[in-house]
C-alpha cells in the first residue's frame, strides 16, 4: 500500500504546454505536479521549430525570454501557406520569430521549471481518473494514484485525459499523412523543397551537416504511430524513386491533417490544454505556441479559484476566450492546407495570395494574426486597449524607467496609474492586485490598429492582457477588479 500523495493541481504531459503550466500556477503559489511518462525531458529528434512574437514575449513577460534567444535564431518566421509575412515593422520589442527546435525549447523550459517549486513524477504516465465535487483521483499507469483538487490534460492529440472525461473532439479526419525522419543517407540526396499536386514535401540538411532531415508525405492515408524505417524508405521511393540508403534513423515520426478542437476545455475539475484540446497541420507553426498562451491564459485563473480568491464560475472564462483562438487557428489551417498543393489551379490562387499579401493592410493583418500579436478576448467594447495585449512600454516610475513587462515577472496584475497621484486605487484589492504609478509621454502603437489615444489607467491581467481602460475617472475599476480578482 502506497501514501497517496495530494496536490493542488495535477498536469498530465511534461511538454511545453505543461511546463508552461506548471510554471505559471508555481509562481501563483499553487503545490502543482507534473506526469510526464519520459524519464529525461530529452526528445527524438528536432521536432516542431519556431517561438511566434507574442510567445516571446508572454515569456519576456515572465522574464525567461533571453534564454531562448541566447539558443536560437531571431528570424521572420510568420508565414501564410509558406507565403512570407514581415512583421519587423510591428510595435513590439520582439517583431521576429526565433528559429529554435522544439527539444530545446523543452529543455530550456525544464530548466525554468527546475527552478520552482513544482514536482516532477517523470517515467509514470496517467491512464485515467475520478471526480468527484470536491477533488480528482489521477490513476497512474504503475497502478498508483494521485489526488488533486484539479486536473489538467497536456497530454496531446490522443489526450488520455480528453476521452476519460468524455469530451467530445469533432472535427475532420486525415486525407494525407506525412513522415518526418532523421537519419544518415549513403547517397547523396535531392535536397531542397517540392511541391506537387497533393503536397508539399523536401530533404534538408541538419546542423551538423552529415544527417538528413526529410518530411515526406504518404502515398495513402496512414493513421497509427510508430512508422518504421521501411515505411520511410518506400515513401522515397515513391516521391524520389530512391530511398538515398537511407540509415540509422534517430527519429521517425508520423503526423496527418486531421484536425479536430475538443468541444469543452473544462468538464468540471478537469481541464484541457495544448494538443489536447486542439490538433492541426503545422501550416503557420502556430500549434506548440497556441498551447503555450492557452497556459498563460489558463494558469492565473486556475492559481485564484485554487486559492479561493475567485470563485469557480472564472474558470468558464478561459474556455470562453481560449476555444475561439484555437478555432481560428484550426480555420487558418485548413486554408493553408490547400494552398501547399502544387496544380495549376492551386498555384495560380497561391499567386493571388502573394500578391495579396505583399500589400501592407492584408500583410499586417495576416501576419498579426500568425504571431499571436492580434488576439483580443471580448471584454466588451471600450478603448481599443480592452481585452488586447498591453504593450511593453518604458514607462517612468518612482524606481526609475521600468519596462511593462518587468511588473509581470512575478506573475501578478498590475493597475498601471498613469494620470494624476493618487486618482487611482485598488482599495481592497490591494493585497491582489500590485499599483504602479507611472508617467508615459510617447505614442500607444498597437498592432493592425496603430495609434491608439493614451489611457490614464489600465489594469493588466497576469497574462499581459488590458481588463480595464480609463480615460478619465474610475468609473468601472471596482467592477473589473472583482470579475477578475475575485470579490473585495
Amino acid at each position: 500500500m502506497h501514501d497517496q500523495a495530494t496536490y493542488d493541481v495535477v498536469i498530465a504531459g511534461g511538454g511545453p504546454t505543461g511546463l508552461v503550466l506548471a510554471a505559471e500556477l508555481a509562481l501563483a503559489r499553487v503545490d502543482v505536479a507534473i506526469v510526464e511518462r519520459r524519464e529525461t525531458q530529452d526528445l527524438p529528434g528536432s521536432r516542431a521549430g519556431g517561438l511566434h512574437a507574442r510567445t516571446i514575449e508572454v515569456l519576456d513577460q515572465r522574464g525567461v525570454a533571453e534564454r531562448f534567444l541566447v539558443r536560437g535564431k531571431a528570424m521572420q518566421v510568420a508565414a501564410f501557406a509558406s507565403i512570407p509575412l514581415d512583421i519587423a515593422d510591428f510595435p513590439t520589442r520582439h517583431a521576429y520569430g526565433l528559429a529554435l527546435w522544439q527539444s530545446q525549447i523543452e529543455q530550456i523550459l525544464a530548466e525554468w521549471v527546475g527552478e520552482l517549486p513544482v514536482t516532477m513524477h517523470r517515467g509514470r504516465e496517467v491512464t485515467g481518473f475520478t471526480q468527484s465535487d470536491e477533488s480528482v483521483e489521477v490513476e497512474l499507469a504503475d497502478g498508483r494514484s494521485l489526488r488533486a483538487k484539479y486536473l489538467v490534460g497536456c497530454d496531446g492529440g490522443r489526450s488520455v485525459v480528453r476521452k476519460t472525461a468524455g469530451i467530445d473532439f469533432p472535427g475532420w479526419d486525415a486525407s494525407i499523412s506525412f513522415l518526418i525522419a532523421e537519419v544518415a543517407t549513403s547517397e547523396e540526396p535531392a535536397w531542397g523543397m517540392r511541391r506537387d499536386d497533393v503536397g508539399i514535401y523536401g530533404i534538408g540538411k541538419l546542423d551538423d551537416g552529415a544527417r538528413a532531415r526529410i518530411v515526406l508525405r504518404e502515398p495513402h492515408v496512414v493513421d497509427r504511430d510508430e512508422p518504421t524505417l521501411a515505411d520511410l524508405r518506400a515513401a522515397l521511393g515513391a516521391l524520389y524513386g530512391t530511398d538515398y540508403g537511407v540509415r540509422d534513423p534517430t527519429w521517425i515520426s508520423r503526423f496527418t491533417d486531421a484536425t479536430r478542437q475538443a468541444a469543452a476545455y473544462r468538464d468540471r475539475r478537469v481541464l484541457l490544454a495544448g494538443d489536447a484540446a486542439h490538433v492541426h497541420p503545422p501550416y503557420g507553426a502556430q500549434g506548440l505556441n497556441i498551447g503555450v498562451q492557452d497556459a498563460v491564459n489558463l494558469g492565473w485563473k486556475l492559481a485564484q479559484v485554487v486559492r479561493g480568491t475567485s470563485p469557480e464560475s472564472l474558470l468558464d472564462t478561459y474556455h470562453a476566450e481560449r476555444h475561439p483562438i484555437g478555432a481560428r487557428v484550426i480555420r487558418s489551417a485548413l486554408a493553408q492546407s490547400v494552398l501547399v498543393r502544387g496544380d495549376d489551379r492551386t498555384e495560380a490562387l497561391r499567386e493571388v495570395m502573394t500578391d495579396l499579401l505583399r500589400m501592407d493592410e492584408p500583410r499586417k493583418r495576416y501576419a498579426a494574426r500568425i504571431s499571436g500579436l492580434d488576439v483580443r478576448y471580448d471584454l466588451g467594447e471600450g478603448h481599443p486597449l480592452l481585452g488586447r495585449r498591453m504593450p511593453d512600454l518604458d514607462v517612468v516610475t518612482e524606481s526609475g524607467t521600468l519596462r511593462v513587462f518587468t511588473l509581470l515577472h512575478d506573475a501578478r496584475p498590475v493597475l498601471l496609474d498613469l494620470g494624476e497621484p493618487g486618482a487611482y486605487d485598488v482599495g481592497p484589492w490591494a493585497d491582489r492586485v500590485r499599483r504602479v504609478g507611472a508617467r508615459y509621454d510617447g505614442a500607444w502603437d498597437l498592432p493592425v490598429l496603430g495609434r491608439v489615444s493614451a489611457p490614464t489607467a489600465v489594469l493588466i491581467r497576469p497574462d499581459g492582457y488590458v481588463a480595464w481602460v480609463s480615460e478619465g475617472p474610475d468609473h468601472g475599476l471596482r467592477e473589473a477588479l472583482g470579475t477578475w480578482f475575485g470579490p473585495a
